[in-house]
């Protein structure tokens, strides 16, 4: 008689009068799903929210690595890109003048309308404009002239060596009798760089003073 007609020839009301060998695989099947059942309410479903935890902070701590390898691997790449920046914003910031230079930049710029052969009406410098490392200065400049030589004039300020920005221009007829005679009005905006006291002045400004002093 093979092993499944022996198990279909169990009385499951007799389990006393089972072979041996099917009364002890019968206790162990039970004592391992029991052991299961306890294991699963006792201990896995406490345990399951920290196990969580600490797989998703194993995630995350995977992801840092990631990343500071990555940096790490690309460190000589950064530090170059670093360089190149430092040099590009070197180059910028020696093309804003001084405080002693601001004088002869603002001759520069007339002249560059007198040398287009405009007439000019009003060159009128404004209140600096302190930001964080440099201070703008707009100048409200009012040209007479043809219009080929605005032209020349917005040429010639492109190529002075220190940086002047042209905003808010317009152009109208000057006299309505003669034909390309034109009035250019415009703000011109020039920069120049902060020295060390006057960036330490404007942090000192910006720090909101302590009550009692």
């Amino acid at each position: 008689m093979s092993i499944l007609d022996d198990l279909k020839s169990l009385d499951p009301n007799d389990p006393g009068r089972w072979p041996l060998p099917i009364r002890i695989g019968t206790v162990a099947v039970c004592f391992v799903v029991l052991a299961s059942v306890l294991f699963y309410f006792l201990v896995w479903s406490d345990k399951k929210p920290e196990l969580d935890r600490i797989a998703a902070e194993e995630q995350t701590l995977r992801h840092t690595f990631q990343s500071k390898h990555s940096k790490a691997v690309n460190l000589e790449v950064y530090q170059q890109q670093l360089a190149d920046i430092e040099r590009s914003f070197g180059a910028l910031l020696r093309q804003l003048p001084g405080r002693t230079e601001v004088p002869n930049l603002l001759v520069d710029i007339s002249q560059v309308g007198v040398g287009a052969g405009l007439e000019e009406k009003l060159f009128q410098p404004s209140a600096e404009v302190k930001k964080d490392f440099y201070a703008e200065l707009p100048i409200k400049i009012r040209l007479t002239g043809s219009y080929h030589q605005m032209g020349e004039f917005v040429s010639g300020i492109a190529a002075l060596p220190r940086i002047v920005t042209l905003h808010e221009m317009t152009i109208k007829p000057d006299n309505k009798d003669l034909y390309d005679n034109l009035s250019f009005e415009l703000t011109a905006k020039t920069f120049r760089y902060l020295d060390d006291a006057e960036v330490a002045a404007a942090e000192k400004a910006k720090t909101p003073a302590k009550p009692g002093t």
